[in-house]
């Protein structure tokens, strides 16, 4: 049997821009003639790959998995929602949230698509998926969400992945009551409108307060306030805005008649311990994000 080089291995990811375990396996199969090995990729539809890199991923899924204390979630980008559909590609992206919980090394995109899935690398799993779908498959981000001691993570994924959520709490108590106090939290989440930018007001951009505290201050200009109560506005304005966008301040979305706060508040009495949010992430199929 002919031995397969790690140059030869190179040279044919190089030339076809298939991951290096597929790259192998066509070696193997073409007695290292890499000629050979080259068709043996193209009858697959994995040589393809390359081609279809640069592709728009305006489609996809967003997939959630749940663990001990902590969550995962990923965004799938492809190009058609008919391949977000596909139970391969759904399973795909289940696969990688799934390895993100399970390892707590993995903190970020670069990371999980260096990570192993199936005693395969996440990269070359992509790219095997491209030549079997026919698409651009793009792992577009990930993140992770741990809670201390025995809190509670919880998950939703709404519209078939069109969005998620996953969230962290931080108390002593146990139970179903807190699961599914988890899981209507990040139905919040997801359903809130104005969408919440941060758990408390300690949590929003400052940049993001100056912004707005500018813009109020346009406004009452502009509506002819005098000079004298425009701040008074303008602080009143900004205290309204963080009840908009902190979470706690928002009108739960399953009774308004409550607030989160309020509605965390009477769950730690009902359970005997406080139950605080500790962090959430908010995934949007296709929205731009500022790194």
């Amino acid at each position: 049997m002919v031995e397969i080089t790690a140059q030869a291995v190179k040279a044919l990811r190089d030339r076809t821009g298939v991951g290096m375990m597929e790259c192998k396996r066509a070696l193997g199969e073409s007695d290292g003639d890499l000629d050979r090995a080259v068709e043996v990729l193209r009858e697959r539809g994995l040589a393809k790959a390359v081609k279809r890199s640069g592709r728009a991923t305006s489609e996809g899924t967003v997939a959630v998995s749940l663990g001990d204390r902590v969550a995962g979630i990923v965004e799938l980008g492809c190009e058609t929602d008919f391949v977000a559909k596909t139970p391969d590609f759904q399973a795909l992206a289940g696969a990688l949230a799934e390895r993100l919980v399970d390892d707590a090394g993995i903190d970020g995109r670069d990371v999980l698509l260096d990570a192993t899935v199936e005693g395969e690398k996440v990269s070359e799993k992509i790219t095997a998926a491209v030549g079997k779908m026919g698409e651009n498959i793009v792992l577009n981000r990930c993140h992770r969400v741990t809670v201390g001691g025995s809190g509670r993570v919880g998950g939703y994924v709404h519209a078939g992945g069109k969005l998620g959520v996953v969230i962290g709490l931080a108390t002593e108590a146990s139970g179903e009551a807190l699961d599914v106090l988890a899981k209507d939290l990040a139905m919040h989440v997801a359903a809130a409108d104005p969408s919440p930018l941060a758990v408390d007001r300690e949590g929003v951009p400052q940049e993001r307060i100056d912004k707005e505290r500018d813009l109020f201050r346009r406004q009452a200009e502009q509506e002819g306030k005098p000079a004298k109560v425009i701040e008074k506005i303008v602080e009143g304005r900004i205290k309204k805005y963080y009840s908009e966008v902190c979470l706690l301040g928002q009108s739960f979305v399953k009774n308004p008649e409550k607030s989160v706060k309020e509605l965390l508040e009477e769950a730690g009495a009902q359970l005997g311990v406080p139950v605080s949010v500790t962090s959430f992430v908010r995934f949007k199929l296709g929205e731009v994000v500022s790194e």
